[in-house]
């Protein structure tokens, strides 16, 4: 069995599981999101990835309906990034700041019974560690060798 889980998507837009060897629905698919469960949607007629453009109707549809995630200013923000020269240094800012935040929630569901307060300044004091060397590097990558206002604590 195979560590990603297959989708297939047909032209009558039916998505049908191979692992449960049965149809499924965006709200199935929004499930295995939510399990974490690695999965891919291929098209049946030409084989083409099509699990983005899947996820992003349910981010549409999650968008859609009661409180919304983006705000118009911060979508408005994120489309002015397209095909310009920072995209890929944006993508990746945004990537690692997703996984930087899911690991604190991890971090912080692990551990907050034992002492809030000692976990809470153990968290700031982590947080301002990961911005500043994801700072650090994305001025790298955008080729500024000393990034303004760096410290050197």
């Amino acid at each position: 069995m195979s560590s990603t889980r297959i989708i297939k998507k047909y032209p009558n837009r039916r998505l049908y599981d191979t692992e449960l060897s049965r149809y499924i629905t965006l709200s199935d698919i929004r499930g295995l999101v939510m399990q974490g469960v690695d999965f891919k949607v291929i098209d049946t007629n030409n084989e083409e990835d099509l699990t983005r453009s899947i996820l992003l109707q349910i981010m549409l549809e999650e968008e859609s309906g009661g409180e919304p995630l983006f705000s118009a200013t911060m979508l408005s923000q994120i489309i002015r990034y397209y095909g310009g020269s920072v995209q890929g240094l944006f993508a990746r800012y945004l990537e690692e700041s997703m996984l930087m935040f899911a690991q604190q929630q991890d971090h912080l569901r692990d551990s907050l019974g034992v002492d809030p307060m000692k976990t809470m300044s153990e968290l700031a004091q982590r947080n301002i560690k990961m911005w500043s060397d994801m700072q650090n590097s994305f001025f790298k990558a955008a080729g500024l060798s000393n990034p303004p206002n760096k410290s050197d604590d």
